[in-house]
């Protein structure tokens, strides 16, 4: 009874949501900040429907098993088109679906936590601009998938940081609007921070690199860019982050970078100044 207890989800309340008029020029600022797309793309049934487009069913393979994000789009049948903002809200934040069920953390809502909730309440907004694709949602080929999300509940309990990101008085605000885009929407973490015994992120070993979590190869470091060669200063990082293999940045824009920096370079010039400035400040 206890486990069951403690393995339950724990959803944020409807009362917990600001005041707050959604900004969808915003939304889709973090919306592309936040690689919704890389991970929702359409699906090979889909092949009549715009890459561009968030449609979901691409397969998603980790460790764990294979899984199919789902339809991002406002359809109402098979997308996001009946969900509440609540719903939205703690699917994103805090790992709990609409109907009330953990949610494997394939979708890094262990970084998504740490984001303002009007910036999440703007990607809702954003997405509900766009034309509704029907796409059902596909189940994940994973063991004993309700075992599994009770299971999720407990490792919440050591996983699933919810403090909300904070600014640091000492730094420029360029500065601090990079650390947000990297440790909060960007979920840069997920990939280049290792992992302990909990599978839990390694916060003391933050940006530090390690084993790539789809179980093959490693992550590099994000600390000492600069001191190690790989770019000239923090310009040179936002180059690499708008212009890629454009400007011979081979190396940022393969593998899973690639989709990466492609989500990076859509951002205003700005905040990839700042996540260039932020980047080359870590030792």
């Amino acid at each position: 009874m206890a486990v069951w207890f403690l393995s339950a989800p724990r959803p944020l309340d409807a009362a917990a949501l600001p005041q707050h008029t959604p900004d969808a020029a915003n939304g889709k600022i973090l919306y592309h900040a936040s690689g919704c797309h890389s991970c929702h793309m359409p699906g090979p049934e889909l092949a009549g429907i715009d890459s561009a487009v968030p449609a979901g069913g691409a397969p998603l393979k980790t460790p764990v098993g294979t899984f199919y994000p789902m339809n991002l789009t406002p359809d109402a049948e098979t997308g996001i088109g009946n969900w509440t903002d609540i719903q939205f809200v703690n699917a994103v934040m805090r790992g709990v679906s609409p109907e009330g069920q953990n949610l494997i953390p394939a979708l890094p809502y262990t970084s998504y936590a740490h984001m303002k909730v009007e910036d999440v309440l703007d990607i809702r907004a954003y997405l509900m601009t766009l034309a509704p694709v029907a796409s059902p949602e596909k189940p994940p080929e994973i063991p004993a998938p309700a075992l599994t999300r009770r299971g999720v509940g407990l490792w919440k309990w050591v996983g699933l940081d919810t403090t909300p990101w904070t600014p640091d008085p000492s730094q420029s605000e360029s500065w601090n609007r990079g650390s947000y885009l990297v440790n909060a929407p960007g979920h840069c973490q997920e990939c280049h921070t290792p992992r302990n015994v909990f599978m839990a992120l390694d916060t003391a070993r933050a940006l530090q690199g390690g084993p790539h979590p789809e179980g093959v190869g490693r992550v590099p470091s994000l600390r000492g860019l600069i001191e190690r060669g790989r770019y000239k200063d923090a310009a040179d990082i936002a180059s690499a982050l708008q212009f890629g293999g454009m400007l011979g940045y081979d190396k940022l824009a393969s593998g899973g970078m690639g989709q990466v920096q492609r989500n990076i370079s859509q951002l205003p010039e700005t905040d990839i100044a700042a996540i260039g400035e932020y980047l080359a400040s870590l030792k």
